[in-house]
């Protein structure tokens, strides 16, 4: 792993007081050399890496290779020759790493969502004695609606039990009747990070299972997939591992259920043996049974540039600036804007690494930064977003997105027509 590293009181953002100490912080950041990795276009200071992460600078030229070499020139042998058919254990084990996963639990493969379909079958087939889910009211939607897909196709009446913000904790809902729990390690609106080992091994204690999403914290958020004994978790790499728009996502299965656990995509590629082309299906005995069809190589390739970008940094590196970086950015808002509703939790334990403000003008304002060079998002009906990705973002682009925040709030940006005009996706 890299060296680089350092204390959390080096993190703070205690003395960055002036944009001069920002500028002064990034030129002893440790993480600094990685940001000339990814293509940041002059003038863009870019806080939306948890939704989409910017392209590394060597994925147009080894996506150019295996168009032109693999696929071009060396045709169907790149499936031997260039490593093709074993991609989404090879990475699969890199994404792994980072999640604390040992190697043989982790496939890049599919889309999150036929992955968590894929892993809440799993469980509630490995929980036949039970009827009940418990799930998020504040889940990204897809997590419920394939909830809901799974539910109906497990065989058997199921249950949904829903968490709620103003509702029930999960500690309320755990009983013997929970098969799974389906939770998002980092709430994709508030940014609120849960205690995953705390919440997994109260569900264990009840004899359940869970799947952890973990789209907004892979690449960000030290995890200990191992550790905490976590039965199932998702995530995608599209993100702040930056592996590019609609980039296969990633599934972990721990070893003590590969040998068991069940999905109901019986695909080819996840036959124990794919190319005896056997009439009934067979199960690979280990993580390769939770591959489905034939895998999209060309963004598999492009999934592989994202992690050599990354090299081996350490996550807790990460950690230690992403805090740094969003406790700046709260601390400034708050300075030039007291009273904007800030919903992101301040206690560093119960973050990620976003910030999300609600505002009810908020469409209009992003779209005013965006014009201004900052890009965010905004999530309906009434919240912006800001994602602070440690690998690129510097503390000067903090406080100049604060203060950008700050000038288009002050100047009733949302008066203009132009940024109140709705977008297919925002």
């Amino acid at each position: 792993m890299s060296s680089a590293s350092m204390t959390s009181g080096e993190m703070t953002s205690g003395e960055m007081t002036s944009r001069e100490a920002c500028v002064a912080r990034d030129l002893v950041d440790p993480l600094r050399a990685f940001r000339d990795r990814f293509v940041i276009p002059e003038g863009v200071i870019y806080l939306d890496g948890n939704s989409l992460g910017p392209m590394p600078r060597a994925a147009a030229s080894i996506l150019n290779h295996t168009i032109e070499k693999e696929w071009g020139q060396d045709l169907i042998r790149s499936w031997n020759s260039a490593g093709w058919f074993d991609m989404p254990a090879r990475l699969g084990d890199r994404v792994g790493a980072l999640i604390g996963a040992a190697p043989g639990q982790t496939l890049v493969c599919d889309t999150t969502s036929i992955n968590l379909y894929k892993a809440i079958h799993a469980a509630i087939g490995l929980r036949p004695d039970r009827d009940v889910v418990i799930a998020e009211d504040e889940s990204f939607p897809t997590d419920l609606y394939i909830i809901e897909g799974a539910m109906k196709s497990a065989g058997r009446p199921m249950q949904r039990r829903l968490i709620g913000s103003d509702g029930p904790s999960i500690e309320a809902l755990i009983d013997r009747n929970v098969a799974v729990a389906v939770l998002s390690h980092v709430n994709y609106r508030t940014g609120e990070l849960l205690d995953m080992a705390a919440i997994t091994k109260r569900l264990h204690d009840a004899g359940a299972l869970v799947v952890w999403d973990l789209c907004h914290s892979v690449g960000v958020v030290e995890i200990d997939f191992d550790r905490h004994a976590v039965d199932f978790a998702v995530g995608c790499t599209y993100k702040y591992l930056n592996s590019g728009p609609g980039a296969p996502a990633f599934i972990s299965v721990a070893k003590a259920h590969q040998g068991t656990a069940q999905h109901p995509l019986s695909g080819w590629w996840g036959h124990a043996a794919p190319f005896a082309f056997d009439r009934d299906f067979r199960p690979d005995s280990g993580i390769k049974r939770f591959l489905c069809g034939t895998q999209p190589i060309i963004s598999m390739r492009a999934v592989e540039a994202a992690l050599d970008a990354m090299g081996r940094v350490e996550v807790t590196a990460l950690r230690q600036k992403s805090l740094a970086l969003t406790e700046l950015f709260m601390s400034r808002v708050s300075a030039l804007l007291p009273g904007l509703d800030i919903v992101t939790p301040r206690e560093t334990s119960l973050r990620g690494s976003q910030v999300g403000i609600e505002f009810d003008k908020g469409f209009a304002v992003v779209q005013a930064m965006i014009e201004r060079g900052v890009i965010g998002d905004f999530r309906a009906p009434d919240l912006m977003r800001f994602g602070f990705a440690p690998l690129y973002v510097r503390f000067e682009d903090v406080w100049d997105a604060a203060e950008i925040l700050a000038d288009c709030i002050k100047a009733e940006v949302w008066r203009d027509p132009r940024y109140n005009r709705k977008l297919e996706v925002t």
